[in-house]
């Protein structure tokens, strides 16, 4: 499972290369908010030169109300293309619009960026093609009038992780942190939205790359208590144990396991 999204802009073909060297699981040519209205033409040209089988990225495509929404979609069926992210997605006609213009083996992710998308989220979740969720903090911020980041967007973010969890999607992607230079907030950042049900994150420049990995990582500590209790369920027939004091019974088990299971499925 992804855990680190890397925007590129796609009318800076120097930095492809580059991008596909920080270790991001998924590099995105942005030929959206990245890219100016005179620049959109020649940022395609790039991204047609560059991508190859060989060398495979992500596209941002521009919205389905965009001028350069079939444009870019001219673009979206090229070798090397792995997936599409969507951005200010209301509906689901437009995952059925994107998906005529593309290889079956392509995969989807929505951007939940306004109210309307977070209102119809479940619905945008279960659409045919589509992987996960993501979410557009900023640009919901700026729809909805919300000015805090933190516990103001707590009710959007737990919306994105129960409708994604309902509809049997991967885990969504949180949203980006502005700040390029406050590493101790990205990590806090990554963090909580771990903590609240997030399976990675978007990124805007290639040093937050890094922390995103770890953060979204099992860690030794999470193995070292995983390995505890599970060792403490094989050694008791009952279905509840006590272990540190605490309580341990099946729920809490099966989260043992799961880590275990991420752990060797990340290390594979």
């Amino acid at each position: 499972m992804d855990r680190s999204y890397l925007f590129v802009p796609a009318n800076r073909p120097e930095r492809f290369d580059k991008a596909c060297n920080t270790g991001a699981h998924a590099v995105i040519l942005d030929l959206e908010d990245a890219v100016g209205p005179a620049d959109k033409e020649s940022a395609r040209d790039s991204v047609r030169r560059w991508l190859s089988a060989e060398k495979p990225a992500w596209l941002r495509i521009n919205g389905p109300e965009s001028e350069w929404f079939s444009l870019d979609l001219d673009i979206a069926a090229l070798d090397g293309v792995q997936g599409i992210m969507l951005p200010k997605v209301e509906d689901v006609a437009a995952i059925a619009n994107v998906r005529k213009r593309i290889r079956s083996s392509t995969r989807i992710v929505p951007l939940i960026e306004s109210a309307l998308g977070l209102w119809r989220a479940e619905a945008i979740a279960r659409a045919e093609g589509v992987e996960r969720l993501a979410f557009g903090s900023v640009d919901f911020q700026l729809d909805t009038g919300i000015a805090g980041e933190r516990e103001e967007l707590l009710y959007a973010r737990s919306q994105l992780v129960l409708v994604s969890r309902v509809a049997g999607r991967l885990p969504p992607v949180d949203g980006v942190t502005v700040a390029l230079d406050d590493e101790a907030l990205l990590r806090d950042d990554v963090k909580r939205a771990r903590l609240l049900g997030f399976g990675g994150k978007l990124c805007i420049h290639p040093k937050q790359v890094v922390a995103i990995n770890a953060g979204f990582s099992v860690s030794d500590a999470d193995l070292a208590w995983a390995r505890r209790i599970l060792d403490a369920a094989d050694s008791t027939t009952g279905s509840a144990i006590r272990l540190d004091g605490k309580l341990v019974d099946r729920p809490i088990v099966e989260r043992a396991r799961a880590l275990l299971d991420q752990a060797r499925g990340r290390a594979s």
